[in-house]
């Protein structure tokens, strides 16, 4: 039952945002009793923390996958940037603006676990294009590796970057595009270049 209620409750969260669905709501919505709810959970607090990190680990997967289908590190970065933005959103109801806004401690956990968690992909991402000609051999993958995600993690910043004035797919696509033009040899910029043509 309980797996029950974090699959129903990640839909719900991740259509209407985390404030916006209350307790009452999820047991409308599941057709049981909210003290089913408070048997498996001991509060809202606890049910958003394991539903956000059931999320990411979800996320994480899926960027697994797409690793092992890309074609090369650059189709590969576009891919992730596709998949991030299905969990994002741009508006106060986000999961990603009521994370930070109203469950600041979860958020700040989930960031601490980006590194952990995507750091050795990233780092692998970039040897790769690295061996490839793609990218230039004389960066530093792991300073560049902490640059990314730690750049990553800045574009989603709601005081820096709040939703009323930034958009945040456009956010992803120019942080994307910086980042990847610092990186690219002649090679890795024909196949940027004729990626994006075609996208």
């Amino acid at each position: 039952m309980k797996n029950t209620i974090i699959e129903k409750a990640s839909k719900l969260f991740l259509q209407l945002g985390f404030k916006s669905v209350t307790m009452d709501d999820l047991a409308i919505s599941m057709g049981i009793s909210k003290k089913t709810l408070y048997i498996h959970f001991e509060n809202k607090h606890q049910l958003v923390s394991e539903v956000a990190n059931s999320i990411f680990e979800k996320v994480t997967q899926d960027i697994i996958d797409i690793r092992r289908k890309a074609a090369n590190p650059i189709e590969e970065l576009h891919y992730v940037k596709m998949e991030a933005m299905k969990y994002i959103g741009n508006e106060k109801s986000s999961p990603n603006y009521q994370l930070q806004k109203y469950y600041p401690k979860i958020y700040a956990e989930l960031r601490r676990k980006e590194y952990q968690y995507l750091g050795g992909m990233v780092k692998n991402s970039l040897q790769l294009g690295i061996d490839s000609g793609l990218f230039r051999n004389e960066i530093d993958v792991e300073f560049i590796s902490r640059l990314y995600l730690n750049g990553m993690r800045g574009i989603r910043d709601i005081e820096t970057f709040p939703v009323e004035k930034f958009k945040i797919e456009i956010l992803f696509e120019n942080y994307l595009d910086y980042h990847l033009r610092a990186l690219v040899t002649q090679k890795g910029l024909k196949t940027l270049t004729n990626f994006k043509s075609t996208t």
